[in-house]
């Protein structure tokens, strides 16, 4: 009987190590779970800077900086959505970084600064380096014909590709997933640019991000956005998975 028992129980703890060590092997690539303590802190801070509201941004890059992230890595959150709502918020969410970061010198706290870009030794044009990085985030090719948008401002297309995939794409303290993040959250937080929203959410599903991290980045971003936007935004997203089931 007692060896029954003990077998019985050899039983559950392998089972439970089993399920310990799938969810820890989900955990590494963030396909399959929530969103983990430091994209947490990408999306707050990218909200809450892109909204201005500098206040309860102190508290979040605190949570951010507690959490792992590095002064580099915030700073580049902040420099890759200012492409989305502008340098105002941008330059106004690193003043508000500079003061945090004072404070907590002040009191003893040495942050991790994190490593630093690396190098372009890249001898494409920025513009076939843009366009390169482009079609890595949507996993296609983008030969077709130019967009509307292009058409009607073909300059537009250039500051896109030269600027914005190439000059801050390739500067790989942030990857593609966190950079996603950061113009999803944006991008919700501003509103009424519903079809950007729904090709940016459409990228996270494309690098991995899985439905429930997208759902979950809605609920950290509607904490402190207007609930009108937060309903549009989760619409989208609605829609946008309801499409994939088609």
């Amino acid at each position: 009987m007692k060896q029954l028992i003990t077998i019985g129980i050899a039983i559950v703890i392998t089972a439970f190590l089993g399920v310990t060590n799938q969810v820890n092997a989900q955990s590494k690539d963030n396909t399959t779970v929530n969103l983990d303590a430091k994209q947490q802190s990408i999306i707050a801070i990218a909200s809450l800077t892109a909204k201005g509201d500098l206040q309860t941004l102190e508290s979040a890059l605190t949570e951010g900086l507690d959490a792992g992230l590095t002064v580099r890595e915030i700073k580049e959150v902040m420099v890759h959505l200012y492409a989305y709502c502008g340098f105002p918020r941008s330059l106004r969410g690193l003043r508000t970084f500079i003061k945090v970061l004072d404070e907590r010198k002040t009191e003893g706290v040495e942050d991790q600064l994190g490593a630093e870009a690396t190098p372009i030794e890249d001898n494409r044009t920025k513009y076939e380096r843009g366009k390169a990085n482009l079609e890595a985030l949507v996993k296609a090719k983008l030969d077709g014909p130019p967009a509307d948008y292009a058409q009607f401002a073909p300059i537009i297309e250039v500051f896109l590709k030269e600027h914005l995939f190439a000059d801050i794409f390739d500067r790989d303290i942030l990857d593609y997933r966190q950079r996603e993040l950061v113009t999803v959250s944006v991008l919700a937080t501003i509103g009424g640019v519903e079809p950007m929203l729904h090709s940016h959410m459409n990228i996270c599903l494309i690098q991995g991000i899985a439905p429930i991290q997208l759902k979950e980045l809605m609920d950290v971003v509607g904490k402190n956005v207007d609930q009108e936007k937060i309903d549009s935004a989760k619409k989208v997203l609605n829609e946008l998975l309801e499409s994939k089931k088609q």
